[in-house]
């Protein structure tokens, strides 16, 4: 039973591997031709593992979009959400959620910049699983940053605003600023800087 299960634990290892292997190709790849770019015989040319292979791990196209889409939030998180906790919560913690944003547009994360702005457009105007998952991601984005808003003003921080606008406001700027960054616009980031700072000191 031992070595049985032995196997069995290595297969589901050498299984995870290989999934993260492709996803990780495939985030890089929608967000340079979006998601509709990525192939199962793309990936297997990218990567060197087999087309069959990289079918029985998705099975379709679908979820393999699916499952990148999920992949790319999850980077996302490690590399933007999660290290701004460390902030106190607020105007501190918004600042910080910024200054996460702005390594992972100028590093960038994703081969085409932000995987989520590459991918929205192409599929506002489509229905499905694909069309839900990156709404959701986006609005979870924007929550995050509401959240801060709305703690600072409760503590006094910022004065009364309306939370849901301004966060509109600063995603749509963001938006903004990868496309600016990709088109060569080194200023890009402070320009983001100086805007959100105006709503910061404006609503105190």
């Amino acid at each position: 039973m031992g070595s049985v299960s032995e196997v069995t634990d290595k297969r589901l290892l050498r299984g995870a591997r290989t999934r993260k292997i492709v996803l990780r190709r495939a985030v890089d790849v929608a967000s340079l031709e979006g998601l509709n770019g990525v192939s199962f015989g793309g990936l297997s040319v990218d990567t060197g593992l087999s087309k069959a292979g990289i079918q029985t791990l998705f099975r379709t196209k679908e979820a393999l979009q699916l499952a990148a889409v999920e992949f790319a939030r999850e980077m996302f998180i490690d590399a933007v959400i999660r290290p701004a906790r460390t902030a106190p919560r607020g105007v501190a913690r918004v600042r910080a959620l910024l200054e996460h944003w702005t390594v992972y547009a100028e590093t960038p994360l994703f081969a085409g910049g932000c995987f989520r702005a590459a991918n929205l457009a192409e599929f506002d105007s489509r229905p499905g699983p694909v069309r839900d998952a990156l709404f959701r991601d986006q609005q979870e984005w924007r929550e995050v940053v509401a959240a801060e808003f709305r703690h600072a003003v409760a503590t006094g921080e910022l004065a009364e605003l309306d939370v849901d606008l301004t966060v509109f406001q600063i995603d749509a700027l963001l938006c903004a600023a990868n496309t600016a960054l990709r088109m060569g616009d080194t200023d890009a980031v402070s320009k983001v800087h100086r805007i959100v700072e105006g709503f910061l000191v404006s609503s105190r």
